[in-house]
């Protein structure tokens, strides 16, 4: 099945084939019927968003009210998914893929709604995103890419990052009092 449900609800790995032939290649970025079949709902996508990253350069925890399903077309990137949703059974856990253009990797992903998400650039990449709201700053939030609770094995310790990525807090700061965080209370 070209969607996979993970161990995080909300979490699904999108695999469609690629079809290659002396002109090149043809491979769609999603099909709204899988989506709906394995989400059990009509996914709503709303906003398509394209960046380019150079080598070096993570991007997140971003923590947004919106879907997101992630392609990576072009270049190599580890994403990481975070629940950080705290009534969730898996807060705290974190799913890591690496994603790109290369044969046998992934290349989509998608992410419910209240998942945070990060990636790491190994070259120059693009990432497109398309989401299901579109664009507001008031709901867009995050937690720190080093959060120690998280524990994510980055490629890189000094990765080039926004100075809002700099700023994010840590689950800690953001529910001090979640039993996950506080395993002897």
């Amino acid at each position: 099945m070209p969607v996979q449900t993970t161990p995080i609800d909300g979490l699904l790995v999108v695999t469609w084939d690629t079809v290659r032939d002396e002109r090149g290649f043809f491979k769609q970025s999603y099909q709204h019927g899988e989506l709906a079949q394995a989400l059990g709902r009509e996914p709503r996508l709303r906003q398509g968003n394209h960046s380019r990253s150079q080598a070096r350069v993570l991007r997140g925890f971003h923590l947004e009210p919106w879907d997101k399903l992630i392609y990576v077309p072009r270049g190599l990137a580890t994403c990481v998914v975070a629940d950080v949703r705290p009534a969730s059974p898996t807060f705290g856990q974190t799913a890591r893929f690496l994603l790109g253009d290369s044969p046998g990797r992934l290349d989509r992903l998608f992410i419910h709604s209240g998942l945070a998400n990060a990636f790491y650039s190994h070259t120059e990449t693009d990432y497109l995103n398309d989401v299901s709201e579109e664009f507001d700053p008031a709901g867009r939030g995050g937690v720190a890419w080093n959060d120690p609770h998280l524990n994510v094995p980055w490629p890189d310790a000094e990765p080039i990052l926004s100075p809002a990525d700099r700023r994010q807090p840590t689950l800690r700061a953001l529910f001090p009092e979640h039993p996950a965080l506080n395993p002897g209370r």
